[in-house]
């Protein structure tokens, strides 16, 4: 059968069993963003990098030109050929790009005007249907930025939700917002301020918000990442990367679609989680480890190997670390 590409994961798997394979990738820049369609995979990072594969074993450097200088925190991959490509950092170093031609040449359609702007992350609904999530402007109105697509080409600033003092989002991974069905929506906050998820219904143009259990006791400490395995189950993830071996208040799971959460009631993750994904099982991941769930995210088990990212059953981390979770679940 070769390499398995697409995982679906079911709870009849057995959690002890897992277990990441390593993939070389002959770099060593510190990846957070990462996606695969098919057998392509794609990986991005820190000094431009961004690279893909079509085989598990040989990677091409596909970045665009002249992105040395930035971090790209996130992608989104529509199929093999098309792919949005997003940096982090002040001003005009948050950055869209995008690609219909599997990396040989790629677009800027969106920069960052604002000087003191920071775009944390961010998640379509369908191929032209997007938004972004970015931090509160230090001196503006205090309110989150907002920025979404139609086309998949034009972003349009629209009105966010308020924030509170020294709340933010953070853009390690770059699952900080999550969206399912054609118009819903959540993200989630850090920092003092922080600790709250917020729920949009009509693609980002009103907001509910509520509070976690999941600590916000520092400004690097709150949700790093959150996922729905349907409209109603969600956890969220999170901790202090400052204090990566701390297990206290790093997960806060939703069965009512984000309305309240609650702390699981089992074993929690062993530390800091910078990411999650959920289908039939949700596997967390942050610099001191990972962990799986097969009960919605009620109680969790350790799997040997830390991330800062995870994606389509792949993980990317540091020093251009890259790898896959097996055995996987069956077609």
């Amino acid at each position: 059968m070769g390499v398995v590409w697409k995982f679906l994961f079911v709870i009849g798997l057995s959690a002890i069993a897992q277990s990441w394979t390593p993939i070389a990738s002959d770099t060593k820049s510190n990846l957070r963003g990462v996606g695969a369609k098919g057998q392509t995979v794609w990986v991005s990072g820190d000094k431009g990098t961004v690279l893909t594969t079509s085989d598990g074993k040989t990677w091409r450097a596909a970045a665009p030109k002249g992105v040395s200088d930035l971090e790209f925190r996130d992608l989104h991959v529509v199929d093999e050929r098309t792919v949005y490509l997003m940096s982090s950092g002040e001003g005009p170093k948050s950055r869209i790009y995008k690609t219909t031609d599997g990396g040989a040449s790629w677009l800027l359609i969106a920069t960052n005007l604002e000087p003191r702007g920071f775009w944390d992350c961010m998640s379509f609904w369908d191929p032209t249907h997007g938004i972004i999530v970015g931090d509160p402007i230090d001196g503006g109105d205090g309110r989150f930025t907002i920025l979404t697509t139609i086309d998949g080409m034009t972003w349009q600033p629209i009105k966010g939700p308020p924030a509170n003092k020294d709340e933010g989002a953070f853009a390690a991974s770059g699952t900080c917002v999550f969206t399912r069905g054609t118009r819903e929506a959540w993200f989630g906050t850090g920092g003092l301020g922080g600790g709250r998820v917020f729920h949009s219904q009509d693609s980002g143009q009103t907001w509910s918000v509520a509070k976690t259990p999941i600590r916000h006791d520092s400004e690097g400490a709150g949700i790093f990442s959150l996922a729905f395995s349907d409209a109603l189950r969600g956890v969220a993830v999170g901790g202090d990367y400052m204090k990566p071996a701390e297990s206290a208040g790093n997960v806060a799971i939703t069965s009512d679609g984000g309305k309240t959460w609650t702390a699981p009631s089992g074993p929690a993750p062993g530390g800091y989680r910078s990411a999650v994904t959920c289908d039939s099982m949700c596997i967390a991941t942050g610099t001191s480890g990972s962990d799986l769930s097969t009960d919605g995210g009620k109680s969790w088990r350790s799997i040997e190997g830390g991330f800062n990212a995870i994606s389509n059953g792949f993980a990317v981390g540091t020093n251009g670390r890259i790898a896959t979770l097996t055995p996987p679940a069956p077609r």
